[in-house]
């Protein structure tokens, strides 16, 4: 649309009325501008320093609002510290089969016999079987019968799992003595007892003398119990002779035997760590001496004293017939002391198992009780058992007589054997190279190749050397081996070479 437009003399007009009346107004406002500006220059000053200190105080403050910067970006994670993005093949170990390829006899046979060699006199007899079947690889003299050292603990063992059972415990317990002055620690075949406190997830020590103390503390605060108390030991467990006539007086002197009691700390040892050396020759009243000075601390505040010195035990009091128990601690498992027994190779433990596996029977806990257990326990479990001679139970005595047959058929009993109770002895065979008695073998280039592959009891005399075990093939057959060398040299170190050189070719063999 067209603007339309007004006449030229009203604009004229109008413009000269409007300066007319701007510049008769100027001059008043002007003043009245200035008069303001006088009025509020104070504040306007007062707000000038104030927006100057905010500004300084406004960055310090503001992170605590917004946050800090965000970070900077991280640099890229090179690609070999990223996860895979795949698993990579399973390694190590195949489960075994009976498809895996058994070894051929003679080539078996080639391999040991250029090893199994003694260093000076003596000779060794050997066997090999493969384990699955029985069929056997390598027989050198398996038959006859030879001194077989601590391998005679595999014998041991097995009748202990059979006779008492992998889970049974010893029980040492505290009963009332005659009358109320009395009380009387009595053995139930625990010889690992501790000085101090019960440690449940140990084996040494697994039950702990001041742990029985302070439970018997309780059990007499509850019948009102209180004044001097003596203690008496109760050994009567055990019979026959405490120490085997067919161990030599040196092995005796240098610890490697003690007489025998149902009760005893750290295995019949001073100091659980020191397992070479002297032992208490009365382990039953060592262990009681060491009861009633944890009876003495724990009663004191109790208002109990415990009289000086300790006595045995010929009558433990009864209610109505009955034995009055106060307290009582149990052992590892048989499973466990076991296991122990074959790792350390200590005969004392061996002892006492025998023992207790006679008791188990109803036979007198003797050692002839025990040599009759584990037999006994051998032939129901189909091992050969006429030829055999038993002088003890751990291996100490030289009149001890069993073949490498009879040795690798009790492995193989314990390894794939219809009795899986005897499984629970796997765990105490010492590995080459890594534990118990093999812990410092198997480590040059000769033998090196049956490191942690080679899981054996050994066995040594002056004049003996025996290795019994089992291992798993470069083929992943499963075989079983006794090696026994009698009439050695004493100290030549190739004889122990030798059985370990035997042992790590079987590791190593194709054998086909």
């Amino acid at each position: 649309m067209k603007e339309t437009s007004r006449p030229a003399g009203l604009k004229v007009a109008s413009e000269r009325r409007f300066k007319t009346a701007f510049k008769d107004a100027a001059p008043s406002a002007v003043k009245r501008a200035g008069r303001s500006v006088r009025q509020f220059w104070p504040l306007a000053a007062l707000l000038a320093l104030m927006l100057a200190l905010a500004v300084p105080a406004a960055v310090v403050v503001a992170p605590g609002f917004i946050g800090p910067e965000p970070p900077a970006a991280a640099p890229a994670t090179p690609a070999w510290q990223l996860p895979p993005a795949a698993l990579s093949a399973r390694q190590g170990l195949s489960p075994l089969t009976d498809s895996a390829p058994a070894p051929l006899p003679e080539a078996v046979t080639a391999q040991l016999d250029s090893l199994l060699k003694s260093d000076g006199d003596g000779s060794f007899t050997g066997l090999v079987q493969d384990a699955l079947t029985g069929n056997v690889l390598y027989d050198r003299g398996g038959s006859e019968n030879r001194v077989p050292a601590s391998n005679m603990k595999l014998f041991t063992a097995v009748a202990a799992l059979r006779a008492l059972g992998p889970d049974h415990r010893f029980s040492t317990r505290v009963v009332a003595g005659s009358d109320a002055t009395k009380v009387v620690l009595t053995g139930g075949g625990d010889v690992l007892l501790s000085a101090g406190e019960s440690a449940p997830d140990q084996v040494m020590g697994h039950a702990g003398l001041a742990s029985l103390a302070a439970a018997t503390v309780a059990a007499l605060q509850a019948n009102g119990t209180t004044g001097e108390l003596s203690v008496l030991v109760d050994d009567s467990l055990f019979s026959g002779p405490a120490l085997n006539p067919a161990w030599a007086d040196g092995d005796v002197a240098a610890g490697e035997a003690a007489p025998l009691y149902p009760l005893a700390l750290n295995s019949a040892r001073y100091n659980p760590a020191v397992t070479t050396g002297p032992r208490p020759q009365d382990s039953a009243v060592t262990a009681a001496e060491a009861f009633a000075g944890q009876l003495k601390a724990a009663g004191a505040a109790a208002g109990l004293t415990v009289a000086a010195g300790v006595g045995r035990s010929a009558a433990p009091g009864t209610v109505n017939g009955a034995t009055v128990q106060l307290a009582e601690v149990q052992s590892a498992t048989v499973a466990e002391q076991v296991g122990l027994m074959l790792e350390s190779s200590d005969n004392y433990l061996a002892e006492v198992l025998g023992r207790m596996a006679a008791a188990a029977a109803g036979a007198p806990a003797s050692n002839d009780g025990a040599t009759a257990a584990v037999r006994a326990q051998l032939a129901e479990l189909g091992i050969a058992t006429p030829a055999m001679r038993f002088a003890d139970v751990s291996g100490l005595a030289m009149g001890n007589q069993a073949s490498a047959r009879q040795l690798a058929d009790v492995v193989r009993a314990i390894t794939t054997g219809t009795d899986r109770r005897l499984r629970a002895a796997l765990d105490g065979f010492p590995v080459a190279a890594l534990s118990g008695t093999l812990d410092a073998r198997y480590e040059d280039a000769s033998t090196s190749r049956g490191a942690g592959l080679v899981r054996a009891k050994t066995g040594t005399l002056n004049s003996v050397i025996a290795l019994s075990g089992y291992v798993v093939d470069a083929d992943g057959r499963l075989l079983v081996f006794s090696f026994i060398g009698n009439g050695l040299t004493p100290g030549a170190a190739g004889n122990r070479e030798a059985v370990d050189r035997a042992a790590s070719a079987l590791a190593a063999c194709g054998c086909r």
